[in-house]
């Protein structure tokens, strides 16, 4: 027996209008079909038919867990400082942190993650290595301070998710719960419809080595991505990599100093010698934990400081200042060059690789040097890379032109290794009867980001368009308007709850037709059946959301068909 709920006593009102501040598609059709609401700046309602689908997603995602072996859990959100203090996130994620004090001056955190709290649970629960493997997870809210939440429930401060740890004795054993999680994502994302792709991706705060994002392609993607045309390579652009080829610089001409009055940017430069941005090599000043570092790229592309962020994460990255000069003969703003420089280190993408000849400034106002050689005038302290990834670079694994696309992130999933068990000394008794450090993994699904992901990427311009799956319900029956009509809708949707079928039927009183058939549309279920016109001959009609063909069925046949789908 299924529910049927009847839209007279349903806690939902549909809008017509888009709501004011409203930026992204899901956002739109989300609050206007009533889905959700807002109480405040990334803070949400899920009202009776939202909460339907959010559930809905977290079946899904629990059956599928459930399947690998995973065990469910519930860790609390408010968490004490304590061993966020111990792991460094307490600092590390700084104005992200939701923090307060109980009445007695103690320190508390709302949950963004909870590597530490697992961790600490398996240490008081496991003593031996015949206790393991084991993979715990939780489907629970978290919190984060974004500065900026928009998007709807895309980005909010407050936010469902499902959180897995798999902890193991070896590393071939975090690799095999890796790779049953990275399994089971792609069954959840395919049973609730999702377009999506797995990207590599970097590990950042979360530490550990191996890593990949499952994203969403959509046009309110925060996310940009890589995708080859020509092979399997997908990476998000702060995991793209470009091999660092060394070339023969022994033909190039000693350094030679250039007059360059009034030149400090590369645009000027260009122009005042005629030569193409590319000849030009750009040096960036940064602050890494306070320590300035120059940054060197092709004059014709741009450093990306999120990408050379997490490639010195913990470390803070920040551009420096005026006053950072102040003292510094060897650097002149806007001229600064990387031979000659004084205490400084110096990182550069592989493309300014050894060999390679560059005009670049010369430690002297309005004067450049042209011929300056990657490994005969100046030394490379780090290659990293660390410039902005364009639509045309050549693909790491065959080198066709890689194209750039928007996603959403709906999930993450890393090999985390022994960072948090390390930090917290979790040792199990080993076969050889000698403490074994354990080795852990950390996995995550946006539920409630799923939403609007579905929404993003299965809606029309009639309104939203729910897969079966993760829907509110399964079918949508709609009285035309007439008593007749009413009272052949609720018998057939009462026929059809009893043999196993979701129903939303719209019995409103005093709402016409246009309204009704406009909300049905509106709010998504796959299929909609009308009660209309020829009700008194026992006909309906049925219609498919998505494709819009429509048929017409005796109530037996509409049971029958309904049933079977």
């Amino acid at each position: 027996m299924a529910q049927v709920q009847r839209m007279s006593r349903l806690m939902v009102k549909t809008l017509r209008d888009d709501p004011a501040d409203a930026e992204t598609l899901s956002h739109k059709l989300l609050v206007r079909a009533g889905y959700v609401r807002r109480n405040s700046a990334g803070i949400w309602t899920w009202l009776p038919l939202g909460k339907k689908v959010l559930d809905n997603i977290s079946r899904v995602v629990r059956e599928e867990m459930d399947a690998i072996g995973a065990q469910e859990v519930l860790l609390p959100a408010l968490l004490p400082k304590e061993p966020y203090e111990a792991s460094a996130r307490w600092e590390e994620y700084g104005d992200l942190l939701f923090r307060l004090k109980d009445r007695k001056g103690g320190e508390y955190l709302l949950g963004p993650t909870h590597e530490e709290i697992f961790t600490l649970v398996v240490k008081d629960q496991v003593a031996s290595y015949k206790d393991l493997p084991v993979m715990l997870y939780q489907i629970q809210t978290k919190y984060r301070d974004e500065a900026r939440p928009r998007s709807g429930v895309l980005r909010g401060r407050e936010f469902q998710m499902k959180d897995s740890y798999s902890f193991d004795t070896t590393d071939e054993g975090l690799a095999e719960s890796y790779a049953l999680h990275r399994a089971a994502y792609q069954k959840i994302f395919a049973r609730l419809g999702l377009d999506y792709r797995i990207v590599s991706a970097v590990s950042g705060a979360m530490g550990g080595s191996a890593s990949e994002e499952f994203l969403a392609p959509a046009a309110a993607g925060e996310d940009t991505f890589v995708d080859c045309p020509s092979c399997d390579y997908a990476a998000n652009t702060e995991a793209v990599t470009f091999a660092l080829k060394p070339v023969d610089g022994s033909g190039v001409g000693p350094v030679e100093e250039l007059d360059t009055p009034d030149t400090p940017t590369i645009e000027t430069l260009a122009e005042h010698l005629g030569v193409p941005a590319s000849a030009t090599l750009k040096n960036l000043l940064v602050k890494v934990d306070g320590e300035i570092v120059a940054v060197g790229v092709p004059g014709n592309r741009e450093v990306d400081l999120g990408k050379l962020g997490e490639h010195l994460a913990p470390a803070v990255v920040e551009l420096v200042t005026a006053e950072d000069f102040e003292g510094r003969g060897d650097l002149v703003r806007g001229y600064v060059g990387p031979q000659g420089l004084e205490k400084v280190r110096y990182i550069a993408d592989p493309r300014v690789a050894p060999g390679t000849a560059w005009i670049t400034g010369a430690n002297k106002a309005n004067t450049h040097a042209k011929n300056v050689v990657a490994g005969r005038d100046f030394e490379v302290d780090d290659y990293l890379d660390v410039v902005v990834v364009e639509e045309g670079d050549p693909c790491p694994k065959c080198g066709t032109g890689l194209k750039l696309d928007r996603a959403i992130e709906i999930g993450h999933i890393f090999q985390l290794g022994r960072k948090y068990a390390d930090t917290f000394q979790l040792d199990v008794l080993g076969q050889q009867g000698k403490p074994v450090r354990v080795t852990m993994g950390s996995y995550g699904i946006g539920v409630s980001r799923a939403v609007a992901a579905l929404a993003e990427q299965s809606a029309d311009e009639q309104g939203l368009c729910w897969p079966k799956e993760i829907a509110p319900a399964d079918v949508h029956v709609v009285a035309a308007g007439k008593a007749l009509q009413t009272e052949l809708a609720l018998d057939v949707s009462e026929k059809l709850g009893a043999v196993g079928v979701r129903v939303l039927v719209d019995d409103r009183a005093g709402v016409s037709p246009g309204v009704k058939f406009t909300d049905a549309e509106l709010i998504g279920v796959p299929k909609i059946l009308v009660a209309g016109r020829r009700s008194a001959e026992g006909v309906l009609e049925l219609k498919d959301r998505r494709t819009g063909e429509r048929e017409e069925l005796t109530v037996d046949e509409a049971i029958a068909r309904l049933a079977a789908e």
